[in-house]
């Protein structure tokens, strides 16, 4: 197999070849990989912005597409041929450690699921059958992106028709939420980005208010669109401490509700006011947006053949495995709101 290693943290991935791929072990799926996703995650983890990492060299990736190869013992869900989705949140099935790859006498850590690579062993529970009618490029978008960023709207926030709603970077998540929110008949939708291009694609998905934060102070702008009151909801999905703190300060008093699903650097700490909290202000976490993926990916997955999520849209561009660290700056610059890696160029 063929796949794209860390070796040291802040250093570019190295692509290897004619890598060993090991006997399944119980529990583990062996996909042919068609595509996978470049997160925002994963660029943090070369980058060295999550801590000491103790696993190099390592594999890395965590949502893509491919085809079922092989299945190691116990394995039902599912079988050989079958099309998949992988996501790094947990569904139905064994939940087993990552194996070791090999080439001559260097090992290669894998956790449960990686994706940057044409092959990948991945646990039962990282695997989802593709759902009819879902093309094996945008089926990538649903091992990450559409579930955490749809899902802290449909599981978390569960808006009332009417209600106001801001959300923090236009990358995946955060459009994935936005046209959760337009379907569930928000109000006032403001999208907030520093990227002209992101926030023109956010009108495309229904954003009623967009505001470039180099150009305006989005704090300031959203109390005037929301008449001095604050929204009912924000979703953070920037991926930067202080934006964290602008959403929370976004949300009215006496029941608004801030929810974050990025992660900033490893060390970063928020600052939050004391009487914000007192004053009903609430702020959460989201692991995944709560997603169950077994139950959540089939009616997301209605939505898109109803017209619903057009999801192309988000995929920016692909690029080959050899191209992958071109994807991660570009990522890194703002250039992009989804990266694909095509394993067949």
């Amino acid at each position: 197999m063929k796949a794209a290693v860390l070796y040291k943290i802040g250093q570019p991935l190295i692509v290897e070849d004619s890598i060993e791929i090991p006997p399944l072990k119980h529990g583990q799926v062996l996909v042919k990989v068609s595509y996978s996703g470049v997160c925002r995650s994963q660029l943090m983890e070369v980058r060295g912005k999550r801590g000491e990492d103790r696993y190099l060299p390592h594999m890395l990736g965590h949502e893509g597409s491919g085809e079922v190869i092989e299945i190691g013992s116990a394995v039902t869900k599912v079988k050989p041929g079958d099309k998949v989705i992988l996501g790094w949140i947990k569904g139905d099935g064994m939940d087993v450690s990552g194996p070791k790859y090999k080439k001559d006498n260097v090992t290669f850590n894998a956790g449960a699921i990686t994706t940057f690579s044409n092959y990948s062993i991945v646990s039962e529970n990282r695997c989802v059958k593709l759902p009819q009618g879902i093309p094996l490029d945008v089926a990538v978008l649903f091992g990450c992106a559409i579930p955490t960023g749809a899902g802290i709207v449909m599981n978390h926030i569960k808006p009332a028709k009417e209600s106001t709603i801001a959300i923090f970077g236009m990358g995946g998540i955060g459009l994935s939420a936005l046209m959760t929110a337009v379907f569930f008949e928000c109000n006032k939708i403001i999208a907030i980005d520093i990227e002209d291009d992101k926030l023109n694609l956010a009108n495309e998905f229904g954003a009623t208010h967009t505001i470039n934060a180099i150009q305006k102070d989005p704090l300031g702008e959203i109390y005037k669109i929301t008449d001095n009151k604050g929204v009912d909801y924000s979703i953070e999905a920037s991926g930067n401490a202080k934006i964290i703190e602008t959403a929370f300060q976004s949300v009215r008093k006496f029941g608004g509700l801030c929810v974050f699903a990025s992660h900033p650097a490893y060390g970063n700490k928020i600052e939050l006011d004391p009487y914000d909290l007192i004053c009903g202000k609430r702020i959460e976490g989201s692991w995944g947006g709560a997603c169950k993926p077994d139950k959540d990916i089939p009616i997301l997955a209605e939505l898109y053949r109803r017209g619903r999520m057009p999801l192309e849209k988000l995929l920016s561009k692909k690029y080959s495995l050899e191209d992958i660290n071109e994807a991660l700056e570009e990522m890194e610059d703002g250039k992009i709101a989804r990266a694909l890696i095509e394993m067949e160029r």
